[in-house]
């Protein structure tokens, strides 16, 4: 990542900034790549089977719909994003493990924490456009985040 999310968007008003009070994960503090999504609510199935794939420095961005019922990432699926080569995740829910996640090398944004599971059915979709906190995540779109927040722009910047 070259600039901040402050940087980007004193550069480039016109980009979409997330407007949620989303916590930092992992020890990636900041974190940037094209955007991969999944819509799941309270079922993280195909969240492990996408960052059980090769992610090429992609970002993760997960729509839980906003439920902080049950986790959907915990620090084993968030150690399989490290290993297949993914950038980060962003969750709109809830994470669990959060001091595992804390001691890898990979960047998580989520709304909170709940030591819960959740389902394993695979109910949801991937590649998606999803919204939330104002802005559109688009699959191929790019994302930046860092402590200060998250920017989504068509393509990369910085």
């Amino acid at each position: 990542m070259t600039a901040s999310t402050c940087d980007l968007f004193d550069a480039h008003p016109d980009i979409q900034s997330c407007d949620l009070p989303m916590r930092l994960f992992g020890r990636r503090r900041a974190f940037s790549g094209l955007i991969r999504t999944v819509r799941c609510r309270e079922d993280n199935a195909l969240v492990k089977s996408l960052l059980s794939s090769p992610g090429q420095g992609q970002v993760l961005v997960v729509d839980g719909g906003g439920s902080l019922h049950s986790a959907l990432i915990g620090d084993l699926i968030a150690g399989l994003g490290l290993a297949n080569g993914w950038a980060g995740a962003v969750v709109h829910g809830a994470i669990r493990d959060s001091l595992a996640i804390d001691a890898l090398d990979f960047g998580i944004k989520a709304l909170g924490t709940n030591p819960r599971r959740s389902a394993k059915a695979g109910a949801g979709e991937v590649d998606v456009t999803v919204g939330f906190g104002g802005v559109v995540f688009a699959p191929g779109h790019w994302l930046c985040s860092d402590a200060d927040g998250i920017v989504v722009a068509p393509r990369p910047l910085g």
